[in-house]
């Protein structure tokens, strides 16, 4: 039975996906056992297993690696989406704008920064990586800083202060640690060859 998924993404972002002489593409392929068919007319993409690949889980990692291409990452930075401790999330910011270009206009200015610095400043903060593209901001994080950085985005959306935001990440990274510490501390002490 041939397993097949299909997803479009805006036309403009079709050339990132297959890369210079398909480079990006063939890439894609060999690494999951996939054929990628794009339709650079339409933006949609048809992710195909290819008979014998082993690996089912490969059409999902592929259909996010894709999104992510999508949503504005570059192929290097949504490959990270390979490592099964890292997922991706998309917020739609037309949601909350509206229909007005200017509230959009607005609420990515807030999350972008001048010269990108408020993205920057959430990146390292948060251990992500954002795209801010079209209506949306899409965010690449291992699970526990995706819902972190996802907060912060949405405290920015709904008009919080940037101070704010920064003093609630950094708390977060403090409760984190804190935490990974605690887990540290509770493992039994490793037994050591004494001759």
């Amino acid at each position: 039975m041939e397993k097949k998924s299909y997803l479009k993404i805006p036309q403009e972002r079709i050339g990132v996906l297959i890369g210079p002489d398909g480079g990006v593409k063939k890439r894609i392929e060999k690494a999951f056992g996939v054929t990628l068919n794009i339709d650079s007319e339409s933006g949609s993409v048809e992710i195909v297993l290819d008979v014998g690949a082993k690996d089912v889980v490969a059409i999902f990692t592929v259909q996010n690696i894709v999104k992510a291409v999508g949503r504005g990452f570059s192929p290097d930075r949504a490959q990270r989406l390979m490592d099964e401790d890292y997922d991706l999330i998309v917020i739609d910011l037309e949601e909350y704008a509206g229909r007005s270009k200017n509230a959009l206009d607005r609420i990515r200015g807030r999350i972008i920064g001048k010269g990108g610095k408020s993205r920057d400043a959430l990146e390292e903060l948060t251990e992500t990586m954002i795209s801010v593209y079209g209506g949306t901001v899409a965010i690449i994080g291992k699970p526990e800083m995706l819902e972190v950085a996802r907060e912060a985005v949405m405290m920015l959306v709904k008009g919080a202060f940037h101070k704010t935001v920064w003093n609630y990440l950094y708390a977060q990274r403090r409760r984190l640690k804190k935490e990974r510490i605690e887990i540290w501390e509770g493992q039994p002490e490793p037994k050591t060859d004494a001759r």
